[in-house]
């Protein structure tokens, strides 16, 4: 993933409401979201390429989703895949807190990444870069993006603005919220950040929908949090950045 906006709001009827897009390059394998084969606890895309994925729920009201930060030369020689950070909270049902407390231990295993992990009680950020931390995340509206959680990057400013809107109007469409962050602007480049890579880089990532010929947004997806119940809506994007495909599953825990 590499933009993400979310309102948490623990102890109310609507806890969380998240829009998030996925950037990806376009030849890397994905399978969309779905309950998985084998484990229909689990809802979430899938990289076929490592096994892991970035965005998913469980059916006990877990949730977790991630980004990478973007940090050229950062971490290890072989790094782990962060993807299966994800999947390791999903699979193995305990709370938020222990699941960091134990990933802070070995973390540095991995290249440097924003992991978000959460239930209807609790909801943390953790990551290991520039140092491995953990925090609590308060009540309201955040955004992550390839830096650290609520980094005023342009794009992710916008996407704050958008879902204040969005919640304002009380819509009810999961499709609508997957597809809210989907500005193709870019950045005038005295706006831009500066992360280490190339300018066109920079330039073409400002944007909340990414579209180029090798690399851009995969898919947009919503996670709503109403009651017992934990709604997920993928959109799959094409090359140029339209909707070819809608994908949506409901899990109800106790």
């Amino acid at each position: 993933m590499c933009l993400i906006v979310f309102n948490w709001s623990p102890g109310e009827h609507d806890w969380l409401t998240v829009s998030a897009n996925r950037d990806e390059f376009l030849h890397r394998p994905t399978q969309p979201l779905s309950r998985w084969p084998g484990d229909a606890r689990i809802v979430a895309g899938k990289d076929l390429q490592q096994g892991g994925t970035w965005l998913g729920a469980n059916r006990h009201g877990q949730f977790a989703f991630l980004t990478n930060v973007r940090a050229p030369g950062a971490g290890p020689a072989t790094p782990e895949s962060r993807g299966l950070l994800v999947r390791e909270y999903l699979e193995r049902p305990q709370p938020a807190a222990d699941f960091a407390a134990q990933l802070l231990s070995r973390c540095q295993a991995f290249a440097p990444f924003n992991l978000i992990v959460g239930s209807p009680q609790q909801m943390l950020w953790i990551t290991n870069y520039p140092q491995p931390q953990q925090s609590i995340i308060a009540p309201g509206i955040h955004t992550l993006s390839n830096a650290a959680l609520d980094t005023p990057w342009p794009k992710s400013q916008l996407a704050q603005q958008q879902l204040q809107q969005w919640l304002q109007h009380q819509e009810q469409n999961p499709g609508q919220l997957a597809d809210l962050i989907n500005s193709r602007a870019t950045c005038a480049d005295q706006e831009l950040p500066d992360t280490g890579i190339p300018l066109d880089w920079e330039r073409m990532l400002s944007a909340q929908l990414i579209v180029s010929p090798d690399y851009g947004t995969r898919s947009s997806t919503a996670i709503l949090g109403r009651g017992h119940h934990l709604t997920l809506c993928e959109l799959s994007r094409d090359a140029g950045g339209g909707i070819s495909a809608c994908h949506q599953e409901t899990l109800t825990f106790t």
